[in-house]
C-alpha cells in the first residue's frame, strides 16, 4: 500500500472516529494495567462490569496485592480465565510495590516482567497510559492490517513491525485505537460491513462487490 493511500486511510478513520480511545474504564495507569490483563480472551464490556467494584475495594497496587489472588478472584469470577488472571494480578501488584514504588513502569522491558503482561499488553499501556507512539496488535488490528493490505504478516510481531514501518509518524499514536475500533464495529471477522466502511476504497479486501 502506498504511503499516500495509508495517509488517506488514516485520515478517513480519524474523521469517522473522532475520539480514538480504549473502551476499558480506568482512571489511571494502574487501573488500565489491571483492566488490560483482564481483557485477554474477554470483552471490554465484561471487564467493565467487574472493575468498578474491584477498584473501589482495592484502589492501589498495595491494597490489591494485600488482598491476594483468592479475594481478587471473588470479584472477577465472571471473567474468562479468572483463576489465572487473579494470581497474575496479585503477583503483578506485588512487583509494582516491591520494585516500582507502586507505580506502573514506563518501559516495555519492565512491563513485560510483570505476570500476565505480554508484548501486546505492554504496548497498550505504553500507548494509552503514557502516550507513546507504539501500536499494539490484538486480534482486530491483526485482522484489519492483513485484510486491508496495510501490513500483511503471518505473526503478531511481523504485523506490528510492518505497521511501525509503514504508518506515518502523525498517525502512530492513534493507530492502535483507530484500527481496533474499526475492526470491532465495521471490519468484523465475519461479514465485514464493506458497504458502510469509510476506507473501503483504500482497502485491498477482494469481496467488495456491493460498492
Amino acid at each position: 500500500m502506498k504511503t499516500s493511500t495509508i495517509n488517506t486511510l488514516f485520515k478517513k478513520l480519524s474523521d469517522s472516529i473522532p475520539k480514538p480511545q480504549t473502551e476499558l474504564l480506568h482512571r489511571n495507569p494502574f487501573e488500565l494495567l489491571v483492566s488490560v490483563i483482564l481483557s485477554a480472551q474477554a470483552t471490554d464490556v465484561s471487564v467493565n462490569k467487574v472493575t468498578p467494584e474491584l477498584f473501589a475495594k482495592f484502589p492501589t497496587p498495595e491494597k490489591m496485592h494485600a488482598a491476594g489472588a483468592e479475594k481478587i478472584f471473588s470479584y472477577i469470577r465472571s471473567i474468562g480465565l479468572a483463576p489465572t488472571k487473579s494470581k497474575n494480578i496479585a503477583s503483578a501488584c506485588g512487583q509494582l510495590v516491591r520494585y516500582h514504588q507502586g507505580k506502573v513502569p514506563k518501559s516495555r522491558e519492565e512491563l513485560e516482567q510483570l505476570p500476565g503482561v505480554g508484548r501486546k499488553t505492554a504496548n497498550v499501556i505504553l500507548n494509552t497510559a503514557f502516550g507513546k507512539p507504539v501500536i499494539a496488535v490484538d486480534t482486530h488490528v491483526f485482522r484489519i492490517s492483513n485484510r486491508t493490505g496495510l501490513a500483511n504478516g503471518d505473526t503478531v510481531l511481523e504485523v506490528e513491525n510492518k505497521l511501525m514501518t509503514v504508518v506515518p509518524s502523525k498517525w502512530k499514536k492513534d493507530a492502535h485505537h483507530l484500527l481496533i475500533l474499526q475492526g470491532r464495529y465495521v471490519c468484523k471477522s465475519r461479514n465485514p460491513d464493506c458497504v458502510n466502511c469509510v476506507i473501503a476504497r483504500e482497502c485491498e479486501y477482494p469481496d467488495k462487490s456491493a460498492l
